[in-house]
């Protein structure tokens, strides 16, 4: 799962949102004929399937022509995620070292609350996090900027705050980049009020989901968190009118994108960048851009800032 080993259980139905992947294994116990192997669509007004056949050996009948129903309730999905969890004995290669280091031991040093949100902006409809919803510069990407000391006249960092604005705010449409202290370790809550189901993507980075439920998360809402075993992921779904928690270490100096995996909800603005710098400015932490990197818009003609060291 998303490269991690998983204690081994027995599905009959799998969810698997968007962005996410899997690695299955199927069990050939059946009396020799053909079956349907059935991938469909979930909560959809319109369920769309797709098929592939698997044969038994010597195999000269055919599948049932009657297709097996998928589960509806997204409530079943969620139980099925509680049900996910990380080998902790398994043999293999884990995202921190055997035994020094677990996540549900780290002191939380910020907590940063995201919800959804659309609107209608100048006739057009946007799609927003905190209030926000990002459109790149127009001059120059942002990570260029940022690299060469010149984002103040391109864009501002942190137009949203840790907490989402109140109901019915209006949308601004700008670059929405945020901070981040460099390894610092940081719980992020992923709030949907809409009645569509969202998942999200971040790049650079896998983290731990450790809780899902309805409504509004609140800190009391930590008293049902995996703060043992829960499987380091790279996207997670958060369900209609629910919440998802994540945690991670911000280590990986750059900047990085936090975005819808709804590909219309992303291209409309629902995603921003987090930039986390390194106040070391080691190789360590980040290395510089080759000379001979192409630059456009703002950044051509300027020097190449001081170099790491």
């Amino acid at each position: 799962m998303d490269g991690s080993h998983t204690m081994q259980n027995v599905y009959d139905s799998l969810d698997v949102h968007a962005g996410q992947c899997y690695s299955v294994l199927v069990t050939a116990d059946q009396p020799p004929r053909d079956y349907f192997l059935v991938a469909s669509t979930r909560f959809q007004r319109r369920e769309q399937t797709a098929t592939a056949v698997i044969r038994y050996s010597g195999s000269n009948t055919s599948a049932f022509p009657e297709l097996p129903t998928a589960p509806t309730t997204w409530s079943w999905s969620l139980n099925q995620w509680r049900s996910f969890r990380w080998n902790l004995t398994a043999s293999a290669a884990r995202p921190n070292p055997q035994g020094s280091y677990h996540y549900g031991q780290i002191n939380i040093t910020r907590t940063i609350k995201l919800a959804s949100s659309s609107n209608v902006v100048e006739g057009k409809l946007r799609f927003a996090l905190n209030g926000v919803s990002h459109r790149d510069a127009d001059s120059v990407p942002l990570k260029l900027a940022e690299y060469f000391g010149i984002n103040g006249t391109v864009f501002q960092y942190n137009q949203i705050g840790d907490v989402p604005p109140v109901d019915g705010a209006a949308v601004k449409v700008a670059p929405n980049v945020i901070t981040a202290e460099f390894r610092t370790f940081i719980e992020i809550i992923l709030e949907n009020p809409e009645t569509s189901i969202q998942s999200y993507h971040l790049d650079g980075y896998s983290f731990f989901p450790v809780g899902m439920g309805p409504g509004q998360w609140t800190p009391e809402s930590r008293k049902t968190y995996n703060l043992l075993d829960s499987v380091s992921r790279h996207a997670i779904q958060v369900y209609p009118s629910s919440w998802t928690a994540i945690m991670l270490t911000f280590d990986n100096a750059g900047m990085w994108n936090l975005r819808s995996e709804i590909w219309d909800r992303r291209y409309l603005g629902q995603q921003l960048y987090v930039s986390v710098l390194s106040p070391a400015r080691s190789l360590r932490d980040e290395y510089n851009m080759p000379e001979n990197a192409l630059r456009c818009g703002a950044v051509v003609g300027l020097p190449l800032p001081a170099p790491y060291s």
